[in-house]
């Protein structure tokens, strides 16, 4: 297996320009992403209940713009495709900065175009980078991605923190820092020039029907991407109502997960690229429902048990997490027709925007019944969704990635690239 080094990394991800670019739109969606209510209630004096449903709204319509999305990638689009997902969050910023104080429409706009960028860059970026990579290396340059971006939000979730006291014009300036990321990052992605030739389709495939490989993947999607808001929602919410315990706990778990999914996921993806990926995601279902029923068996614990053992469990919940983020783009980009690369990515996010969406909702409402209604649930629907996955695997083709390929490899997709960078 040849080590895939830093410098090669970069290049098999787009180049050191594009990677400054996912670097700076991740600190500017930790900015702004997870203080957007925040933003709604305190600076346009909305009510909690306006904010919440304008920005569900901007996620679900977000959603509703990805096969768009994925025609317009299946046609060529790689760096405009990614450059236009970060303008578009220009433009929610700027509504936002215009909105007057109780005006819910102008926030409800900014919503809009701040969903669609979100929805639009996950399957955007990994067209860019299946497009200049392939195998092993490809798998890695997704896995670094996903590091840098979760760095790159926990810093900008810290510094939105910090300006939290300054009240008002703190979350202006900061909204206005914000449009600046974005924008700067825009320019740096539409500089790399890739777009790739649109492949022919053959004439006995439906152009719009899925891979046979990806009918068991993308429902059990659905449900491996409530993995994603455990941290965030479900712990939480356990650890205060069940458990009683100081908000200091689940701001551990936070920190926890982020650092392991930042200083683990590249080396573990890479690791488990020489199994099929189908096998990985299974992997990552079966880690996940073990997770689920460790939290079953600490939530009841007593006399200050519970917490710490919650916090330990919380580390196997996010290996699963690692190998799920690791394994299911890899496994579409590998799996997808040539011709449906864009409209397969893109049915990939709207099934994870989907697990996103609903799973605060399924959670809270889970949670309301009792430890064994939330976690014997999600334990028995991931379980579920694991099984499926491993019979595709089984009847499909399996993959077989033990050919070592090399970091500057490249695929038959970016045979077909346009690449216009200069060396740098």
């Amino acid at each position: 297996m040849t080590t895939t080094v830093p410098r090669d990394l970069v290049q098999a991800s787009g180049g050191p320009r594009y990677a400054v670019a996912v670097a700076v739109d991740a600190l500017g969606t930790g900015m702004l992403r997870p203080f957007l209510l925040l933003y709604g209630i305190r600076v346009l004096g909305l009510s909690a209940t306006t904010t919440g449903i304008a920005m569900t709204a901007g996620i679900v319509t977000g959603l509703g713009c990805t096969p768009a999305l994925g025609r317009w990638l299946d046609r060529g689009a790689r760096s405009d495709a990614v450059a236009a997902a970060m303008l578009v969050r220009v433009v929610g910023v700027a509504l936002l900065l215009a909105a007057p104080g109780g005006n819910p429409g102008m926030f409800a706009a900014a919503a809009l175009f701040l969903g669609i960028g979100n929805q639009a860059w996950p399957a955007a970026h990994a067209a860019l980078v299946a497009t200049v990579s392939s195998g092993r290396t490809r798998d890695a340059a997704l896995a670094a991605a996903r590091s840098v971006r979760n760095a790159g939000m926990g810093v900008g979730a810290l510094v939105a923190t910090a300006c939290l006291a300054g009240g008002t014009p703190a979350l202006r300036a900061l909204a206005a820092a914000t449009a600046v990321g974005y924008l700067t990052a825009a320019v740096l992605a539409w500089s790399v020039h890739v777009s790739a030739a649109p492949p022919t389709r053959p004439a006995s495939s439906a152009p719009d029907a899925p891979a046979p490989s990806m009918s068991a993947v993308l429902p059990a999607n659905v449900v491996f991407a409530f993995c994603l808001n455990v941290p965030e929602v479900a712990l939480p919410l356990v650890l205060a109502t069940q458990v009683r315990a100081s908000p200091v706990w689940s701001a551990g778990i936070f920190v926890v997960n982020t650092v392991l999914v930042v200083a683990l996921q590249v080396g573990v993806t890479v690791r488990m690229s020489r199994f099929p990926r189908h096998l990985t995601l299974m992997t990552a279902g079966v880690i996940l429902t073990l997770s689920y029923l460790g939290f079953l068996l600490a939530s009841p614990l007593r006399h200050g048990l519970a917490a710490p053992a919650i916090t330990v469990v919380s580390v196997l919940c996010t290996l699963g997490e690692i190998l799920y983020a690791g394994s299911a783009t890899a496994l579409v980009a590998a799996t997808a027709p040539p011709h449906a690369l864009g409209r397969a990515l893109a049915r990939l996010q709207l099934s994870t925007g989907l697990g996103l969406a609903i799973s605060p909702a399924v959670m809270t409402a889970l949670a309301a019944h009792g430890p064994a209604a939330l976690w014997g649930s999600l334990a028995a629907a991931t379980l579920l969704a694991a099984t499926a996955v491993g019979r595709q695997g089984g009847r499909g083709r399996r993959e077989s990635v033990t050919a070592a390929v090399g970091p500057a490899a490249v695929g038959p997709a970016a045979v077909r690239s346009r690449r216009t960078v200069p060396p740098e």
